[in-house]
């Protein structure tokens, strides 16, 4: 005889399938939770209402962007030097020391555009950075092309001596070098448009201000700009660690130059050390992994000018 299944009603299949599943999930628990807060913040922040966390990804800012120093000192330093600004941007009731009183002052003389804002204005300005009730408005800075450099150097009756950047990322270095090559008497930083450290804020915080008298030029390609240097009769030197000629045993350095600055790390490309006439290193009493290549910069080009003295 064969065996029946439970009957409906009888507390069998049916019931079982009645059964709740549990208490309602509260909404952070839920899969589609995530997605909808992420766009909920998007849309604030669109309007202003607060900043992307540091973790998110940043869009790349157009070419035409304003840059924003922040800072007393700096911005003080970049007024006092004659840096092209457009809006001097101060906090509300902010204390004022004699540093804001310099900046003030000097922006009233040369008729740029006070403006008094929130700090929470001032965060967003300067994507966080510590601006102590402070920033400065910089237009975007526009490049020079490479041949100019030398353009630089010829209308000055000297031998032409160009700093080109491989590879490094930190604006920062690019502004410490920018303060070296003004010391030392380079004509001009050549940074490729790719992949590199551009005149932003924190370049213009970095160099003192002497990004306001020291050219930058940018080249689509790198390699094919010091291609363009030795065909106008420049020589190339590169700087590298794991060179086996030290930089002052090199005999071009009182010639038409052009000293090539790899990223920290990696050093130079394969691609640009092949252009390079040498490939020199700076000799250090200690074992180190790499000095930082404003440092390198720097008495890279004081050898330079040492021997050029001579």
């Amino acid at each position: 005889m064969r065996k029946r299944g439970p009957l409906k009603g009888s507390g069998g299949k049916v019931r079982r399938s009645l059964e709740g599943k549990g208490a309602t999930p509260p909404k952070e628990a839920r899969h589609w939770y995530k997605d909808k807060a992420r766009t909920e913040r998007i849309a604030r922040e669109d309007r202003g209402g607060g900043s992307r966390p540091s973790s998110a990804p940043r869009q790349r800012k157009s070419d035409d962007a304003p840059e924003y120093i922040g800072g007393r000192n700096p911005v003080a330093e970049a007024l006092a030097a004659g840096v092209p600004a457009s809006a001097l941007y101060v906090a509300s009731r902010l204390d004022g020391d004699d540093r804001v009183r310099a900046s003030l002052k000097l922006a009233a003389e040369r008729g740029i555009a006070l403006l008094e804002v929130s700090r929470d204005k001032l965060d967003r300005l300067t994507e966080g950075a510590v601006h102590q009730g402070i920033a400065l408005q910089i237009p975007a800075y526009d490049y020079a092309h490479p041949s100019e450099l030398i353009e630089i150097a010829q209308d000055a009756a000297e031998i032409p001596l160009i700093v080109a950047l491989d590879g490094v990322t930190d604006p920062r270095n690019l502004g410490a070098i920018a303060r070296s090559a003004t010391a030392f008497g380079a004509h001009g930083l050549l940074v490729p448009s790719r992949r590199s450290a551009g005149v932003t804020g924190g370049a213009w915080k970095t160099s003192a201000g002497t990004l306001a008298t020291m050219r930058v030029a940018r080249a689509a390609n790198l390699t094919a700009a010091l291609r363009e240097y030795r065909e106008a009769g420049i020589f190339v030197v590169g700087l590298d660690g794991e060179a086996t000629v030290d930089l002052d045993e090199v005999s071009l350095l009182g010639e038409p130059l052009v000293i090539v600055v790899g990223s920290e790390g990696k050093g130079l490309s394969r691609l640009v050390r092949e252009q390079c006439d040498y490939v020199a290193r700076i000799p250090m009493f200690a074992a180190a992994e790499s000095l930082n290549a404003g440092v390198a910069a720097g008495i890279a080009l004081y050898e330079v000018a040492r021997q050029r003295r001579r």
